[in-house]
């Protein structure tokens, strides 16, 4: 009988975009039938890179089954895509922590775990990331940045202070209301494109709405 194929931890951190490619094909080269964990730890990998990824994987017979990074696209990414993923945050010691709690802040960025549910506010001083769906009845809001991690049901608020360069970025960006600084927008009311994740900024002094990798 055969045994069950291995975890091997693939990283690709020493290699600079795109060169990243080549070097995945190498350290795969003399891999047989393995499970892999993508370790690609700050390159902004978008969902069609990560795609190549599993394409060249696919090659050497292996098959992806997670994805972990230091870049919140690439997490993004992969969770889009309905990989596995886990997203490490690095602090100014170098070293590594992992999501376990409900509020963590590093730096100007503030971190919740967690459905924020009808009812609740967040509110944050920088950028605010949320690990889960945002549902309807909920609102968040930030001075900086605001990426879910999850759905955007309710209501969202970036550049709360007036920072129009703001944006909102979701797995699904279906809220009640968005703004961003002054602007306000309703959110679309078609189904949202497979495979990726979504941002709102402003262009030309409206908010839309246009897939995360494009921006």
């Amino acid at each position: 009988m055969n045994s069950k194929p291995q975890k091997i931890i693939v990283n690709i951190q020493d290699c600079k975009y795109p060169s990243w490619k080549v070097c995945l094909r190498n350290k795969l080269k003399y891999l047989k039938s393995s499970n892999l964990e993508i370790d690609c730890k700050n390159l902004d990998l978008s969902c069609t890179d990560l795609l190549e990824v599993i394409a060249i994987s696919n090659q050497s017979n292996c098959t992806v089954i997670s994805v972990c990074s230091t870049s919140l696209k690439t997490t993004v990414s992969a969770q889009s895509l309905g990989y596995k993923s886990q997203f490490i945050i690095e602090n100014h010691l170098n070293e590594t922590l992992k999501i376990n709690e409900k509020n963590i802040t590093i730096s100007k960025t503030n971190f919740h775990q967690g459905t924020v549910r009808s009812g609740e506010y967040l509110e944050s001083s920088g950028d605010l990331l949320i690990l889960g769906d945002v549902n309807p009845g909920a609102k968040v809001s930030a001075e900086g940045n605001i990426i879910i991690w999850g759905r955007l049901l309710g209501i969202a608020h970036a550049g709360s202070k007036g920072d129009s360069k703001s944006t909102i970025s979701a797995l699904q960006l279906r809220p009640v209301q968005l703004r961003i600084a002054s602007r306000v927008a309703r959110g679309p009311k078609e189904k949202p494109q497979l495979g990726f994740a979504e941002q709102a900024r402003i262009d030309s002094e409206e908010i839309i709405i246009c897939p995360l990798e494009t921006t």
